[in-house]
């Protein structure tokens, strides 16, 4: 009703209240009464008439009171859009769009200017900072399980992740389809068989055993045999040659499940999109050149999409919808325990391979040879690898006849470990 009080009231019968009110020949109360106000309008207008009498008007004090921001706001607005602007120009970026959701959750966080929506945008599109976004594919955005732990959606997104950093990055990724909560994140600088087996040791050990999990059909997560190739002749053929991915989930009865076309590895990329393109901007924003600092970005990201963001599919925040599930018994997650007859998690969560000891007694390994003990000659030995970054060392351990029998320090370089 405010809002329409120049509809109701011409400019003079406003101020000849005012007048009145100033002289005291009115009360406050009367005024509110018959003008339908509240007493902080009331006083709002009060004081732009002060200010300049003569120039008075509702209208005038209508857009004074509700359109403006301060200078120093707006200012912080165009930076940030123009800090958009670069990255979106720089083609290197992997960023095409400018985000106006984020620019608003940055100016709350970093200037404690607490702004719609609308209002940036509406800047953005007044000083340039606006290109109308391409009308996206249409796709179904619904949850396909019902439990947690169903189906873990597994990804890998090679990045410059910073326009200051040297090179491109790895991030790997799990999420959680029922829930949409990202189970796993890190940074990498190569995409190894042994860093996609870190991540699955990681969220087996801290919530379970999964149902599922969803792929493309990448030579990590699967073999596959060219047709025309040399090789061809080979016995093994797509899916007789179990990657070192697949070999840990099948030990753990996990389901592998191939997206098998680009649409469907669409079904993959879409959730991590939102995560990957604030992450990139806060780099760029950051000047993050080491790979150290982006996984801090990665963590505060992580944090606020779990925590504190409400998914545009479930309607729910990710982590609200997981714990929920928990609790009322709706999840697939099977509690992980070592499957007999192994000892440690490092039989189970570890690059694979098989030797045959010679006349020596010893096996040997990219050039490298062994010693083996407690192993007939002409047996074969089956080695379970964990390689160790920090120590630069791989732990060895050998089984045979279902049972350990030797354990051995290799140096990761002598093993050639990266080829993993």
């Amino acid at each position: 009703m405010a809002d329409q009080l120049h509809k109701r009231f011409s400019n003079a019968q406003i101020k000849s209240l005012i007048e009145s009110y100033i002289r005291k020949e009115i009360e406050l109360s009367y005024i509110l009464s018959i003008t339908g106000i509240g007493r902080s309008r009331f006083f709002e207008i009060l004081k732009i008439y002060k200010q300049n009498s003569n120039t008075f008007s509702i209208d005038y004090s209508r857009e004074s009171i509700n359109r403006k921001i301060p200078s120093e706001v707006e200012d912080d607005i165009l930076a940030e859009l123009y800090i958009d602007k670069c990255m979106i120009e720089d083609k290197s970026n992997p960023i095409k769009y400018y985000n106006y959701s984020y620019v608003k959750d940055l100016l709350k966080d970093k200037y404690g200017h607490k702004l719609s929506l609308p209002t940036i945008i509406d800047r953005a599109k007044r000083f340039g900072f606006y290109d109308k976004k391409k009308k996206p594919k249409a796709h179904d955005k619904e949850v396909l399980t019902n439990y947690i732990g169903e189906l873990l959606q597994h990804d890998s997104s090679h990045h410059r992740w910073s326009p200051y950093a040297d090179n491109k990055w790895y991030l790997i990724t799990t999420l959680d389809d029922y829930s949409r909560k990202i189970l796993y994140g890190d940074f990498l600088e190569s995409e190894t068989s042994w860093a996609h087996i870190e991540s699955a040791e990681y969220t087996t050990l801290k919530y379970g055993i999964a149902y599922s999990f969803y792929v493309d059909s990448h030579s990590i997560f699967r073999f596959v045999q060219g047709r025309d190739s040399f090789w061809r002749k080979h016995i093994k053929v797509t899916d007789e040659a179990d990657p070192q991915f697949k070999q840990v989930l099948d030990e753990l009865s996990i389901k592998l499940i191939y997206a098998l076309s680009p649409q469907a590895k669409g079904k993959v990329e879409r959730p991590y999109r939102w995560l990957q393109d604030r992450i990139v901007r806060t780099c760029s924003r950051e000047g993050i050149k080491e790979i150290s600092d982006a996984r801090q970005v990665l963590a505060s990201e992580l944090k606020r999409y779990n925590s504190y963001q409400v998914h545009s599919t479930t309607g729910e925040i990710p982590d609200v919808r997981f714990y929920r599930a928990f609790d009322e018994k709706r999840s697939l997650f099977r509690e992980f325990v070592i499957p007999s007859p192994f000892i440690s998690t490092k039989d189970i969560f570890a690059l694979r391979d098989d030797r045959v000891v010679n006349a020596y007694r010893k096996i040997s390994i990219n050039n490298l040879e062994l010693n083996v003990s407690g192993v007939p000659l002409r047996e074969r030995v089956y080695l379970r690898i964990t390689p160790d970054k920090n120590s630069g060392l791989s732990e060895i351990r050998f089984w045979y006849n279902k049972k350990l029998v030797g354990i051995a320090k290799v140096r990761n370089e002598d093993l050639n470990i990266h080829n993993f």
